[in-house]
């Protein structure tokens, strides 16, 4: 009885695992050489620009494993019911059978199985079962190069009655409940070659290829692109014009890009364009489509383009900045000579003007009216002198500078201004000096 519900328990496990395996893709993908479509992009250009398809990914990153251990792990985790609600790392192991406990009420009473990484069996052994053992207990395997992590778990209740010792599945984990001081065995077994097997050949495990579908073409008679595998070698086809225009990085499974760059892209270059991902050993198989569509080329602009030169210290990589220079429309070139001979007109009639008012003042000027004066110390003499009206002006410099409101000022200042009093005879001595 005992026998038929450890391997009920067992089946129960198995496919408790393959539903968890069903639900994380990542962690179980299918060891078949059919990968599968896990994205698919629409990608356009102008024809004769360069393409870059994107195809990346973490996990194909590539590493020589010296200490062949592919950096596995697994530890099992207890969480402790009330009243303490706490978790502790019971053991853990790595492949090399070294086993590491973190408490000392387990020595020499739990363990593991020193070939888990030969046999798949990770099995936790605890002997002399306590009831501070009683807990809920998960197995973690832990497959960092591969990006893998898989959980089991199992709840342990100890007993001190034969009758009530059980094993059963409750939905979500198996249970058992163990006779106290007798030896637990909780399951934790994975046979997959990921966590088992070793290939001398690692290089040899990863591969990427990418393959061409023309327009009407089924993914079966996809064309063969390149090739290449993670111990560098890669191996292009076709004609050797489309083996310089499509290229991937020799430096692919260094950083995980497998990108293909189209050179010179042009209309016989549509289809449709699958990157394949093979990690054998890891179990990983996945494909990415771009649908490749060239559009019209690019019509180059005439104006004058002027690139700023970028800040060195900035570590962005900053689009040049472009200055468009605009000119003036055609249409309206011929109002430029006009408006520069008209204001050379204007220019030419005011200097005229002036000179016009110039030479009128000093003909004005050598045109004034003079009178003459007969002296009055001999009536009978001949002798006649001219004096210039202008000295004989009457009216002071401070009349001139009156401003008259009315006739009535007017008449009142010249009243009294005295008038000036010409001598005449002191004028003749003075011209006959």
């Amino acid at each position: 009885m005992i026998m038929r519900d450890g391997v009920i328990l067992q089946a129960l496990l198995f496919i408790h695992i393959s539903v968890a395996c069903f639900f994380t893709a990542v962690s179980c993908q299918s060891d078949s050489s059919s990968s599968v479509v896990v994205a698919g992009y629409n990608v356009s250009g102008p024809a004769g620009s360069n393409l870059v398809l994107q195809c990346m990914s973490g996990r194909m990153v590539w590493t020589r494993d010296r200490a062949r251990d592919r950096q596995r792990v697994v530890h099992w985790d207890m969480y402790r019911d009330a009243p303490d609600f706490a978790m502790e790392r019971v053991v853990d192991m790595f492949p090399a059978g070294d086993q590491r406990l973190y408490h000392t009420h387990n020595l020499r009473r739990v363990s593991l199985n020193p070939t888990a990484f030969k046999d798949g069996n990770f099995s936790l052994v605890i002997k002399d079962v306590r009831m501070n053992d009683r807990g809920l207990y998960s197995c973690n395997l832990h497959h960092l190069y591969c990006h893998l992590h898989e959980t089991v778990r199992v709840q342990l209740n100890v007993t001190k009655s034969k009758r009530k010792q059980q094993r059963f599945w409750d939905g979500q984990k198996a249970v058992y409940v163990v006779l106290q001081g007798t030896t637990a065995v909780l399951p934790c077994i994975n046979r997959r070659s990921v966590w088992t097997d070793w290939s001398d050949e690692e290089e040899d495990q990863q591969v990427v290829h990418w393959d061409r579908q023309s327009p009407g073409v089924q993914h079966d008679s996809a064309d063969r692109l390149v090739d290449l595998y993670a111990s560098g070698e890669q191996r292009s086809y076709g004609p050797l014009f489309l083996q310089r225009k499509m290229n991937i990085s020799n430096k692919a499974f260094a950083e995980g890009d497998f990108s293909l760059t189209i050179t010179d892209l042009q209309l016989t270059d549509q289809g449709t364009y699958s990157c394949h991902l093979h990690h054998h050993y890891c179990g990983l198989h996945e494909r990415r489509e771009f649908r490749v569509t060239v559009e019209a080329p690019l019509i180059r602009s005439t104006q004058p383009v002027v690139t700023l030169p970028r800040d060195k210290d900035t570590s962005k990589a900053d689009a040049p900045q472009v200055i468009n220079f605009i000119l003036p429309d055609q249409k309206h070139h011929f109002l430029l000579p006009l408006v520069y001979v008209l204001a050379s007109f204007l220019l030419l009639a005011s200097f005229t003007l002036v000179v016009v008012l110039v030479m009128k003042r000093r003909k004005a000027k050598d045109f004034s009216p003079k009178v003459s004066v007969r002296s009055s110390r001999s009536p009978s003499s001949s002798d006649e002198y001219e004096i210039d009206i202008g000295e004989v002006d009457t009216f002071t410099r401070e009349e001139k500078g009156f401003e008259y409101k009315n006739n009535l000022l007017k008449e009142n200042t010249l009243m009294k201004a005295q008038p000036k009093v010409i001598d005449l005879d002191k004028e003749i001595q003075k011209f006959s000096k």
